[in-house]
């Protein structure tokens, strides 16, 4: 009885937290077993707890090589881990209550709005078995696709390297298994010239990250683009530009030297995978500083809300930029596509961009002092924990448990969600009454 009350007076918010933690300590403890490793001995729980977070934060930051490191029972574990993860807690625990014949109850349909980011209650189960078919097809069409090109390099395997790069690709987890083909923490330098690889690889990351509304108004609506949401038009819009302006700065600045298709596939896939998948083609170490800081600014903007990407989201920069339009032009709302936003949105879009900013510059801080390393090179390493990206300048691997902390606990704000997390920690004291004096502060 006493646990029955506990769960009840959890908010969806706390709910969600705790499921992401619970799901967390299940993979590390898997993780840790002799089976889940290639050389057969108990893997250091911190080796194990970091892989776990990192996979159900769809991260993709490591400390060991996938292939290399993990056994095929220890990667199948990293891959569950992922796609539980990229969907989200309550929605797998919606499936197989449904498959399971039992009645979603409204508190549960509760937690799938606040999981899902939908507007509304009504329609919830629909669209989260909708989300469910989408991402099983895309994935499985993804893998399809991919796999003669892995079967031609690597034989049978290739079969399994096909599913694991598109489920780790479409949950933006940055997850890969080519360390024993390519060399150990390569990612996908060894194909990044493979349209076969790249294309499958950049569309699953798209589609994964728009969001699980914008599926929806695509499958509604097809190609009548008015008829879509205000979110969706503007998460449609966002990710056009972010992937078509850093696409042209990358292509005039850091791959020049390279040959015209290779110049297009790595200028193509450098602006699409911070956005927050963390695959590579190219060498970091080797990228302008221009480009390196260009990387920072997609990580922490991340994907759109209610995808399996995280970061700051794409509707909330959509939401900053039209509140300076707003502001530059002294209307007193800002408006997005005809429609005017609340000004409870533009205070969480500020919000959000203040603890992200704060996090990321607070843990490289951190580690950069404790570690004796480059502000630079801390502040990539904590962008793309806080945005789960996973690219990094491969310090992770060498740096002590205080930082690997700091980056799980980055890893898990971003995916959890930095203002699910403050919600979950804040009991709400409802409305306010009163209201206290107002006295003017200049800005600017």
């Amino acid at each position: 009885m006493g646990q029955r009350r506990f769960w009840k007076k959890m908010s969806s918010f706390q709910f969600i937290i705790a499921g992401f933690l619970a799901v967390i300590l299940a993979g590390t403890l898997l993780l840790s077993l002799p089976i889940a490793g290639k050389t057969g001995r108990w893997t250091p729980l911190e080796d194990a707890l970091f892989t776990a977070a990192s996979a159900v934060c769809v991260t993709g930051l490591v400390v060991r090589d996938t292939a290399s490191a993990w056994s095929g029972f220890g990667q199948a574990v990293i891959l569950l881990l992922i796609q539980i993860g990229g969907l989200g807690i309550v929605s797998v625990t919606a499936l197989f209550a449904t498959l399971s014949g039992k009645r979603i109850s409204l508190r549960q349909r509760s937690m799938l709005q606040e999981s899902i980011s939908a507007h509304q209650l009504g329609g919830v189960v629909r669209m989260t078995g909708f989300l469910f078919r989408v991402a099983f097809l895309t994935e499985a069409a993804g893998a399809v696709i991919m796999a003669p090109t892995f079967c031609a390099r690597f034989g049978p395997r290739g079969i399994w390297m096909a599913v694991f790069h598109s489920v780790s690709a479409f949950c933006n987890a940055g997850f890969d298994i080519m360390g024993t083909s390519t060399g150990a923490f390569s990612s996908l330098t060894g194909v990044g010239t493979s349209l076969g690889i790249v294309i499958p690889v950049c569309l699953l990351i798209v589609v994964g990250g728009i969001g699980f509304l914008t599926w929806d108004d695509v499958a509604e609506h097809r190609f009548h683009l008015r008829r879509y949401r205000m979110q969706s038009k503007a998460i449609l819009t966002v990710t056009a530009v972010l992937i078509l302006v850093p696409a042209a700065a990358f292509f005039f600045s850091d791959f020049s030297a390279h040959g015209m298709k290779e110049r297009l596939c790595l200028s193509l896939f450098q602006a699409i995978t911070p956005r927050t998948a963390g695959f590579n083609t190219a060498d970091l170490a080797s990228m302008s500083s221009a480009g390196r800081a260009l990387t920072i600014v997609l990580m922490l903007i991340g994907g759109s809300p209610g995808s399996t990407a995280g970061g700051m989201k794409t509707t909330t920069v959509a939401v900053l930029l039209a509140t300076a339009a707003a502001v530059f032009r002294r209307r007193k709302n800002p408006q997005l596509f005809g429609r005017r936003i609340e000004d409870q949105t533009v205070r969480s879009a500020s919000a959000l961009l203040i603890m992200y900013l704060s996090l990321a510059l607070a843990g490289a801080f951190a580690i950069s002092v404790a570690e004796g390393l480059p502000f630079s090179v801390c502040v990539f390493e904590t962008a793309s924990a806080i945005g789960t990206v996973g690219l990094s300048h491969g310090i992770t691997p060498s740096v002590g448990t205080l930082s690997h902390l700091i980056l799980i606990v980055l890893m898990f704000l971003g995916r959890a969600g930095g203002l699910t997390v403050m919600f979950a920690a804040v009991r709400s004291n409802g409305s306010e009454v009163a209201q206290r004096p107002v006295e003017k502060i200049n800005v600017g």
